[in-house]
């Protein structure tokens, strides 16, 4: 409810498309507002994360909730503005996060009221909307890796978003973190996250293995089409930990192949972790946590107004960017 206990009916501006393609398909304008219903919140948001499976979304590539006009987005911050009647934990007003909410990419978002997630005072939204990312860097290295100190990591797209703070906690916990990166300045960036050694794509595979011996423990690929390479980094007993698909369609895998050397193969999805309210408070109260202590650090931010939302997606695909972009609704950079 708004105000006087009415659910205001008009139009929210919005970054949409309605056919698939490059970032010449978005358009900013105004549509219909989304219906609030009795266990959603309303959320007026004030930043908004911009992140590949947005591009991937817009090309087609991932499921899209609904039929076009599709509004992007997934995950973002801002303040509630309405709350449906059979919502008791949250108020109006309230500083909230919210992850895997639908249509996220508006000026107002609908949002079931157990994906929210509580924002503490000295963490504010720009910052909280750019450390989302760290959730998943989490549950792949407490749940579908599992690490422990002295292990032997080896992480793709290292100084991506989630890369970056998969670095930082991996060797947080003591673990040995070989990092994958396209240009010198992101192999730079994966070393001062305190990676151990950084190598480009071109022969990756035999330099892992000269400087390991034996090969990693671990392998974090979200490429997912280097697939073969990764199982060849691994060491016997080894496991590749798959969390995205940046580079297409993965190719096939002999399972006798890992029989014979005791690898595995592991996907790894966040929703299968973050599946109950608590769950999803918990961990991002142990990310901002870790924010405070330094273990992990805030990206760089680059914010676009909602309604530059084609630049940012441009900025996104050029593989030289590193950082965070964050949308603002109505905002200036």
């Amino acid at each position: 409810m708004i105000g006087d206990g009415r659910v205001e009916d008009r139009a929210v501006k919005a970054l949409f498309f309605d056919r698939f393609g490059g970032p010449e398909v978005l358009r900013y304008g105004a549509l219909p507002d989304q219906a609030l219903d009795a266990d959603s919140v309303l959320v007026e948001t004030s930043a908004i994360g911009l992140n590949f499976a947005d591009i991937y979304r817009r090309q087609g590539i991932y499921v899209l909730d609904g039929e076009a006009p599709w509004i992007g987005g997934y995950e973002g911050a801002g303040r509630i503005v309405a709350v449906g009647d059979a919502v008791d934990r949250w108020r109006v007003g309230q500083r909230v996060e919210f992850l895997d909410v639908p249509r996220a990419h508006a000026e107002r978002v609908c949002a079931p009221a157990q994906r929210l997630v509580a924002l503490p005072d000295d963490v504010d939204d720009r910052t909280a909307a750019a450390l989302l990312q760290g959730v998943t860097a989490q549950y792949l290295v407490e749940d579908s890796g599992r690490l422990s100190a002295g292990d032997r990591v080896l992480i793709q797209a290292a100084s991506g978003g989630v890369g970056r703070l998969l670095t930082q906690m991996a060797v947080a916990l003591g673990a040995e973190v070989h990092a994958l990166a396209s240009t010198p300045s992101k192999r730079e960036q994966a070393r001062s996250n305190g990676a151990s050694a950084v190598y480009g794509y071109d022969d990756w595979v035999a330099k892992v293995r000269r400087a390991t011996g034996d090969g990693v423990d671990v392998v974090y690929d979200s490429i997912v089409t280097t697939l073969h390479d990764s199982l060849a980094a691994l060491r016997p007993g080894g496991r590749v930990v798959i969390f995205g698909k940046a580079g297409g369609t993965p190719p096939a895998i002999d399972p006798l192949s890992l029989m014979e050397e005791s690898k595995g193969v592991v996907g790894g999805d966040l929703w299968t972790y973050l599946n109950r309210t608590e769950s999803r408070q918990s961990r991002a109260d142990r990310l901002f946590a870790a924010l405070r202590t330094g273990t992990i650090t805030a990206p760089a931010i680059t914010a676009f107004p909602l309604s530059e939302g084609a630049a940012a997606h441009r900025l996104l695909e050029d593989r030289n960017f590193a950082g965070k972009i964050v949308l603002i609704p109505n905002g200036p950079r």
